[in-house]
C-alpha cells in the first residue's frame, strides 16, 4: 500500500507542475526582464514553507549569477528593511497571498524598492493585487491526503524559481568558469580545476574503432565501453571521426546492412577535439558551447590519447546544475 500512496503523491505533483509549465507566458517574461535589468539585486521574502522554498531559490540564483538575498518580513520590519535599495527587485512568495506578515511587510518594500513581482496562487489576494508582476504557482490540489500540508504547491514554487534561475542564467551567459568560481570550495569547483589529461579515460578504457572497422563492430564497442560514443582513428592514430548513440540510431533507421558497411559512413567526421592540457573547466564550457557530452583528446599532431566523458567532469547527477 505505501507503494502505491507514494506513487499517487508523485503523481499529484507532477500534475501540478504540468499545470504550472501550461501557465507560464508573458507574466514569466516580464519577470525575467525586470530581474535581468536590475542594477542591483533580487530580493526574496516569505515565511513559513514557502520562506524555505524562498531561501533555495535564492541559493539557486546566486550560484547562477543572479546577485539575491533572502529577506524574512519578520526581521525585515525589525531593521533590516534598510538593506533594501531603491533599484532592488523583489520577489514575495504566499501561495494564499494573504499572509499578514508579508502583506504587512508589502507596503514598506513597494516604497523602498523597484518592482515586486509576487508567487502566488490566488490571482486576486491581496499580495497579488499590489504586485507589478503576478506569477500563477496555482496547482489543482496538495498532495497531502488532508489537503492542508503545502506539498504539490511549494514543489511548482521551487520548479517555477529553477525557471527563473536558469532563464536568467542563459541570458546572462553563465558558463561553467562562472560557476567554479562561485563555488571555489566544493568538489565541483576542485574537479574543474584540474586538467583534462588528469581526469580522462585512457588506454582500455577509450572506446575505440579503426576506419576499417564496420558499424556492427562499432556497436559492439559501443555497447562494451557504455560511455555514449566510439572514436574512429586511422593507422597514425589520428582522430577520423566519432560515432554516437545517436549516430547509430539515425543510421540504422535507414540502413541494415550493419556487417557490410563501414563505420565511416555511419561516424561524424572531424569531431571537436580538446588538447590534454587545459583546464576541466575549459573542456567543460566547450561541450555546454557545442551541446556535446563526450570529447576526444589529442597530442600536438591530433592523435588519440584519450576520452573525456561529462561524467568524469561532473559526478553522475550533477550537469542540471549548469544547463
Amino acid at each position: 500500500m505505501s507503494v502505491e500512496e507514494a506513487q499517487e503523491v508523485l503523481l499529484i505533483e507532477e500534475q501540478g507542475l504540468a499545470a504550472v509549465r501550461q501557465r507560464i507566458g508573458a507574466e514569466f517574461v516580464k519577470a525575467v526582464e525586470l530581474i535581468h535589468d536590475c542594477p542591483s539585486r533580487l530580493i526574496v521574502t516569505g515565511i513559513g514553507k514557502s520562506g524555505i522554498i524562498g531561501q533555495k531559490i535564492t541559493a539557486t540564483l546566486n550560484s547562477t549569477g543572479t546577485p539575491s538575498f533572502f529577506l524574512h518580513p519578520v526581521e525585515a520590519m525589525h531593521g533590516d528593511l534598510g538593506m533594501v535599495q531603491d533599484t532592488d527587485v523583489v520577489i514575495a512568495i504566499s501561495y494564499s497571498g494573504e499572509t499578514t506578515e508579508l502583506n504587512s511587510l508589502l507596503g514598506n518594500l513597494k516604497r523602498r524598492c523597484s518592482s515586486v513581482i509576487v508567487m502566488t496562487g490566488v490571482a486576486d489576494s491581496t499580495l497579488a493585487m499590489a504586485a507589478d508582476v503576478v506569477l500563477d504557482i496555482s496547482v489543482p490540489k496538495e498532495a497531502c491526503s488532508l489537503g492542508l500540508a503545502p506539498t504539490t504547491s511549494t514543489t511548482a514554487t521551487l520548479a517555477l524559481g529553477d525557471a527563473l534561475a536558469v532563464v536568467l542564467m542563459n541570458r546572462n551567459h553563465f558558463q561553467a568558469a562562472d560557476f567554479r568560481s562561485n563555488h571555489p570550495a566544493g568538489s565541483l569547483g576542485a574537479r574543474l580545476q584540474v586538467k583534462v589529461e588528469e581526469v580522462m579515460l585512457t588506454g582500455a578504457q577509450v572506446p575505440l574503432v579503426t576506419g576499417s572497422a564496420t558499424v556492427a563492430e562499432a556497436i559492439v564497442e559501443l555497447n562494451a565501453k557504455s560511455l555514449g560514443a566510439v572514436i574512429v582513428i586511422g593507422d597514425s592514430p589520428q582522430v577520423e571521426g566519432i560515432v554516437t548513440d545517436g549516430d547509430v540510431r539515425r543510421y540504422v533507421a535507414s540502413n541494415l546492412d550493419l556487417k557490410g558497411t563501414r563505420v565511416k559512413e555511419a561516424m561524424t567526421a572531424d569531431p571537436i577535439t580538446i588538447p590534454g592540457d587545459i583546464q576541466a573547466v575549459d573542456a567543460l564550457s566547450i561541450m555546454q558551447r557545442h551541446e556535446v557530452t563526450i570529447l576526444p583528446v589529442v597530442d600536438d599532431d591530433h592523435r588519440l590519447t584519450g576520452i573525456l566523458h561529462l561524467h568524469d567532469l561532473l559526478g553522475k547527477g550533477e550537469f542540471r546544475f549548469l544547463l
